[in-house]
Order: structure tokens, then C-alpha cells, then sequence
């Protein structure tokens, strides 16, 4: 057994580096891929140099892959800009059908993508079931919303 492991240091190198990339998907910020970069490259440098040289090649790499790699995935995740809209805020701008009336003083019901809001009118006036609105802010779960 340690013969094979011996002589086949690439799969434990692919392992690390599928390990890692496993990991990867919890955490999304690109830390853990750059290790994962390292041991694909000790993987091929497992072929040509001894196991202690394999795991300098590894560090090495994995270091110069925070430094150089990194920065460049996360400007290209983060390239709309720092805020991202996420759940109820990016409801805002969004196109809905009203599905029970909005009166003034009451509220009503919108469907937004498949999912029921409940709504009020940006001025006091009544928009009637099926009207198209827009969705142009949001205070807990209700959202104000204007004909279009």
C-alpha cells in the first residue's frame, strides 16, 4: 500500500486539490482555490521531483496564487460594484401584477416573480387587479409599488 502511495504522489496531490475545491463552495471568496491551484501544480511536478520538493512547490505556489491570482477573481466577481442586491432588496425596479386591489389607506397583494408581496400605492389612488406595477421601495415586507 505505501509502495503505491509512493509511486502515484499525483492522486494524493488530486485529492488535495479537489478537497479543496469542495471547500471552495462554502466559503466563495477565492482563498481556498488558491491552494487548490498550488496542488495541481505540485501534481504535475509530482512526476519529475521528490515528495519534499513537491510540497515546497505547493506552498510556493499557493502563496503566489494569493498574491497574484486572487485579486484578479475577486475584481471579476466584484465587478458590478461592492453592493449587490440580494432577496427582498432587489425587488426593487422589478415589474409585478397586482393580484388583489390596492386601495388607499389599505393594501393589496402583488406577484413578483412567482412569490406574493404585500403592497401599497405610491399616492393614494386604487389600482385594480391585473394592473402592472413597478416596485419602487420596500419597508419590511411591504412594498410600495406605482402603475406603469
Amino acid at each position: 500500500m505505501i509502495d503505491y502511495i509512493v509511486g502515484n504522489l499525483w492522486l494524493i496531490w488530486a485529492i488535495i486539490m479537489f478537497g479543496c475545491l469542495i471547500l471552495e463552495l462554502s466559503s466563495g471568496d477565492f482563498f481556498v482555490t488558491c491552494f487548490a491551484i498550488g496542488a495541481l501544480i505540485a501534481m504535475g511536478a509530482s512526476f519529475i521531483v521528490p515528495f519534499w520538493a513537491q510540497v515546497l512547490v505547493w506552498a510556493v505556489c499557493s502563496v503566489l496564487s494569493i498574491w497574484f491570482i486572487r485579486p484578479k477573481l475577486l475584481r471579476r466577481l466584484h465587478a458590478g460594484g461592492e453592493e449587490r442586491l440580494s432577496n427582498a432588496d432587489a425587488l426593487i425596479g422589478r415589474i409585478g401584477i397586482v393580484i388583489a386591489p390596492i386601495s388607499p389607506g389599505h393594501s393589496g397583494y402583488v406577484k413578483v416573480d412567482g412569490d406574493e408581496w404585500k403592497a401599497v400605492a405610491e399616492i393614494p389612488e386604487t389600482i385594480e387587479q391585473g394592473s402592472k406595477v413597478e416596485i419602487i421601495s420596500r419597508d419590511s415586507i411591504i412594498v410600495t409599488v406605482r402603475v406603469i
